[in-house]
């Protein structure tokens, strides 16, 4: 601490004006005789300029990536749940092995809302009286408790994430307003 006060050129006088930390306490911090309360780090670091975890110079945290495991289902698909949190809106990633263009859906209703969008490949929607191909990129939108049934077409696997949330809670993308002349 004493290295980066001098550093920044400033006297324990003018640190304990601006910390309001007495210059003696400074003193001894810097010497290493006083051990810092989180009281004394908060506006040390504020007069530095600094994280309080820059101004300890703690180690970095663990590593960042998630450990997703992947649950295998008897019809070939796995599904990965990206979020862990109980609650709120569940994110998961599904991979559906290749289909067959005439299979009949098995349409299943729950309460929720269901935002999908597809990584790679077709992905068919049932949904009520409409049955839809959806290509990389696409999405969709729906209430759960209208009949429902995802599958992947002949042309090979798909890969989609999908958001559901409870009954009212919606994904919304939102796009970037477009400039240009106005109409």
């Amino acid at each position: 601490m004493k290295r980066l006060r001098l550093r920044r050129e400033v006297t324990l006088a003018e640190l304990a004006e601006q910390t309001g930390i007495s210059v003696s306490t400074l003193s001894r911090l810097e010497a290493g005789l006083r051990r810092p309360t989180l009281e004394q780090l908060l506006p040390l670091a504020r007069a530095y300029g600094l994280t309080i975890d820059e101004l300890v110079d703690a180690p970095p945290t663990g590593d960042p990536r998630i450990n997703l495991r992947p649950l295998a289902c008897s019809d070939g698909s796995v599904i990965l749940p990206l979020t862990r949190r109980p609650g709120g809106i569940q994110a998961y990633k599904f991979v559906l092995p290749p289909g067959s263009d005439d299979a009949e859906p098995d349409l299943r209703t729950h309460e929720g809302y269901d935002w999908v969008y597809v990584l790679n490949g077709r992905l068919r929607l049932v949904l009520g009286e409409h049955d839809l191909i959806l290509k990389p990129g696409e999405a969709a939108e729906f209430d759960t408790r209208t009949p429902h049934w995802f599958g992947a077409t002949s042309a090979g696997p798909v890969e989609y994430l999908s958001l559901i949330g409870r009954q009212g809670e919606r994904a919304h993308v939102r796009a970037a307003p477009r400039y240009g002349p106005a109409e």
